[in-house]
């Protein structure tokens, strides 16, 4: 028996229900617009799994315990409060939120009343457009009703990559109260290495192997660029140390993680060393193109970490949700 619900908004190919699912979570609702995506998803998850957010009645979506989303990031428009107030039109938090995804994630929010949320986004969503979006999103899921905490995490401790993301982490103030923090999982000084991740079999990895023209390309850009007093270029990786991060731009040259390769050209990560480096199990099925699957690990969560997430806010939801009908 689940120990929570949750629902899986922006959910790409599933690493948030991946993670919340093994913090004890049931999956009751999914979203996701893109069709290879939705592909992806459905071959890895039971029941279906709806379009397009914006076309949803924040109603029509089954009761939950946790709202999660991993929402693009857009601009938010501080002007024309003054203008909407004196032609007595809505104004305020929701106005500025109106016409981008976030809104729809509020509506949900003010439609359902979820005891809990978690958000995920880039690293410097808190110094986008100047820090007017941050702050929007704050005051708007404030005047929702509930409290929440954010922090920069780095999934490191938990695989072999350096990637950093800002996560929310929100409770309804009417059933915490006072609430005096969140506490976030604890660092841990060394994660996995690269080549925990790496296959081992020659066969599997030659095709990804750059081409001596692609090779020569990657040292010339690096090197007009050193010249620059610029730190762009490609990132051979370390076996036995950590990756820069996946990017779902990784399909086109794969630059930001080259692997060694003993007297040829070094390669690009294969999708499935791209799921592993994701905290995806072997068993998750990757049923498109390598552009697609490259594009959609790029764009996913690590997994792991947000199962530690997850299980810290499952603590705080056990006490709120223990009264509860069953």
């Amino acid at each position: 028996m689940s120990s929570f619900t949750f629902i899986d908004l922006f959910a790409g190919i599933g690493g948030m229900r991946l993670g919340l699912e093994k913090a004890g979570g049931e999956c009751v609702f999914s979203s996701e617009k893109d069709a290879f995506c939705q592909k992806t998803y459905s071959a890895n998850f039971p029941g279906d799994i709806a379009g397009d957010i914006t076309a949803l009645d924040p109603e029509s979506i089954p009761d939950h315990d946790l709202l999660a989303a991993g929402f693009p990031c857009q601009p938010f428009s501080l002007a024309g409060v003054s203008k909407n107030n004196s032609l007595g039109r809505d104004h305020g938090f929701k106005d500025r939120t109106r016409g981008t995804l976030f809104f729809n994630i509020a509506a949900i929010l003010d439609a359902k009343r979820p005891a809990a949320l978690l958000l995920e986004n880039v690293k410097n969503l808190k110094s986008h457009d100047g820090g007017r979006t941050f702050q929007i999103i704050s005051e708007r899921l404030a005047q929702a009703g509930y409290v929440v905490f954010s922090q920069v995490l780095n999934a490191a401790p938990y695989v072999p990559q350096h990637r950093e993301r800002i996560f929310l982490v929100g409770f309804r103030q009417d059933l915490v109260g006072n609430f005096p923090d969140f506490a976030w999982p604890h660092r841990i000084e060394r994660g996995p290495a690269l080549d925990t991740i790496l296959e081992s079999d020659p066969a599997l990895v030659e095709k990804y192997h750059l081409s001596d023209h692609l090779w020569q390309w990657h040292q010339n850009h690096a090197r007009k660029h050193r010249a620059a007093g610029h730190g762009f270029g490609y990132g051979l990786a370390d076996p036995l140390g950590q990756a820069r991060t996946l990017s779902a731009r990784y399909y086109k040259d794969g630059a930001e993680i080259l692997v060694p390769s003993n007297g040829r050209n070094p390669r690009k990560l294969t999708p499935r060393e791209c799921a592993r480096l994701m905290g995806f199990p072997d068993s998750f099925q990757i049923v498109v193109s390598d552009t697609q699957a490259y594009k959609q690990f790029g764009n996913s969560v690590a997994v792991p970490l947000i199962t530690a997430i997850g299980r810290n806010i499952v603590a705080i939801l056990h006490d709120i949700l223990v009264g509860r009908p069953t």
